[in-house]
């Protein structure tokens, strides 16, 4: 190294001496000895080494840039700043000669509400001797100070400010201020007035009528700046809205029903102030639609009884009551009310000519209705009050009750098997008992409870039972078919209870499976295992290779 580093100084490669040739061939000899022994630290230090070298180039190499830049950069800054020097000492003398107005406020669009108060900017500089004018159109509106127009609610504020109070929809418009130079140099400012909603229904009374089946079409008319949007709702009983139940000013209704009849609100609304409505009322005309409230009324004699049937009709119906097709007449037995359109037949004090066939007649203009209703003594329906489930796998215990002014006389059970599966059901023969109540006093409530075991039945097994009664005034109408099922065996539960259990047992049975959440498979463990002596082992032969280990 000192031969060569000798002979680049003095600008000739000189030969090397033979005390230099053995040097160099000692050294060698000494770095291939060095280099077998360290050679597994140079494989690893090396990679190091040139990236720590290519570092340091870049980062010169950058920095030699930046300096380039920055002297750029200050030299740009200096010639600029040169330049604005001179064109700051070339305007000054031009500007300090003459001033030429401007206007210091700027031109905008401007949104106000009918009646209010708007105040429109003009601010020039250096004005000087020159007049400032006000014009919409052609129309001037103020020259200098001086008001042209004639109209009271303009004036000039805090100099050539323009004022414009109660404003209405005809100030919408371009207003200009303008400076009378040779330029004629001007700044436009745009008004727009904002009206709130307002609406109105055609026809104008709100009043429609319409018949039932057919169509009908409710519009109304909306105004405002800007248009507004309309919608409809239909009021509730309690005088409320509704949800909407259509868009646009016209709603029509196609095959109307006696339901749809009512008060409907057409909004409008803009957003600027609050909606607004307007009420119209539909009203449907149709014949008269009866209900009934019981078809069939159980009473006694000396006991009183009720009659009620409603009447929907439009135009209003006139209503009158038969018994048997004769019409009934008041008397201090039987009166007659009328409540909105509820309409009740009271009779007091019933006789035994007082049981038999009622019906209530509704007639109006469109046409005419009728209901029927029976008054009898005979019993009520049976009820049954039994579970569906039985508790014994051979019997079944059934509990009823019936309703009946007189004692009741005999009463009728009938029951049945009915073989069943998913697909069919297949009814047997009827079992028929005729019982015999027991008596029972005149003063006791007119409610007969009763029950009865039924015997000799199978396991398991779906049946169907009914009841009917029977007193002096003749038998009941048969009451609703009642259906239950036998206990298999005496340790059968009720399927509402199965399915607590069963859902009990599930939940047990998941949380064993999920008991170990943080197990591992033994196959994944012996991967691992299997995996690390792998590796560990390749480290040691290559440590061996390389004379390491």
């Amino acid at each position: 190294m000192k031969i060569f580093s000798r002979s680049i100084r003095t600008g000739a490669l000189a030969p090397p001496t033979a005390t230099a040739t053995a040097t160099a061939t000692a050294a060698r000899g000494s770095r291939k000895s060095s280099q077998r022994r360290h050679r597994a630290p140079l494989k690893m230090n090396c990679p190091i080494l040139i990236v720590i070298s290519l570092g340091w180039l870049l980062h010169a190499h950058a920095g030699s840039g930046g300096f380039a830049v920055e002297a750029a950069i200050s030299n740009r800054g200096s010639n600029s700043r040169s330049m604005s020097n001179v064109q700051q000492s070339a305007v000054a003398p031009s500007t300090l000669t003459a001033a030429l107005p401007r206007f210091m406020s700027r031109g905008h669009t401007y949104r106000a509400v009918v009646g209010d108060t708007l105040v429109l900017p003009c601010q020039v500089e250096n004005l000087g001797n020159f007049v400032l004018l006000w014009r919409r159109g052609t129309n001037v509106l103020t020259a200098s100070n001086i008001m042209v127009t004639r109209d009271e609610r303009v004036r000039l504020i805090d100099g050539y400010n323009l004022e414009i109070s109660d404003l209405e929809p005809q100030d919408a418009g371009d207003y200009v201020c303008q400076i009378s130079d040779k330029i004629n140099r001007d700044q436009v400012h745009t008004v727009e007035i904002l009206v709130p909603p307002s609406v109105r229904a055609i026809p104008t009374s709100g009043q429609l009528q319409a018949r039932k089946g057919g169509p009908i079409t409710l519009e109304c008319k909306g105004s405002g700046n800007p248009v507004p949007s309309i919608y409809w709702t239909k009021k509730s009983g309690a005088n409320k809205s509704t949800a909407r139940i259509g868009d646009g000013p016209i709603l029509t209704l196609e095959k109307l029903e006696r339901q749809q009849a009512g008060v409907y609100q057409c909004t409008a609304d803009n957003g600027v102030g609050d909606p607004v409505t307007v009420d119209m009322r539909l009203d449907v005309l149709y014949p008269p639609d009866i209900q009934v409230e019981k078809s069939w009324i159980h009473s006694g004699e000396g006991f009183e009884a009720k009659l009620v049937c409603i009447v929907y009709a439009d135009p209003v119906a006139t209503v009158s009551w038969y018994q048997n097709s004769f019409p009934i007449q008041t008397t201090d037995r039987r009166t007659m009310n009328t409540r909105a359109n509820r309409h009740t037949l009271t009779i007091r004090h019933i006789q035994q000519e007082d049981f038999g066939n009622y019906s209530c007649v509704a007639d109006n203009s469109l046409g005419r209705s009728r209901k029927y209703m029976e008054l009898s003594g005979r019993p009520g329906p049976a009820e049954f009050y039994s579970p569906k489930w039985g508790r014994s796998p051979d019997s079944y215990n059934l509990t009823w009750k019936i309703d009946s002014y007189p004692p009741l006389e005999e009463v009728r059970l009938l029951y049945r098997r009915v073989l069943m599966n998913d697909t069919y059901q297949q009814p047997g023969r009827w079992h028929d008992f005729i019982l015999t109540p027991e008596h029972r006093p005149a003063s006791e409530p007119l409610t007969h409870i009763m029950s009865y075991t039924i015997k000799n039945l199978h396991p398991g097994a779906y049946y169907e039972a009914i009841v009917q009664a029977k007193n002096r005034y003749g038998w009941n109408e048969v009451s609703d078919i009642f259906q239950f099922i036998v206990a298999s065996n005496s340790q059968d539960i009720a399927p509402e209870d199965a399915e607590v259990v069963a859902s009990s047992k599930s939940r047990s049975n998941g949380a064993s499976v999920g008991s170990l959440p943080g197990s591992v498979p033994h196959s994944l463990l012996l991967h691992t295992v299997l995996l690390l002596v792998l590796t560990l082992s390749n480290c040691q032969f290559d440590r061996r290779r390389l004379g390491l280990g």
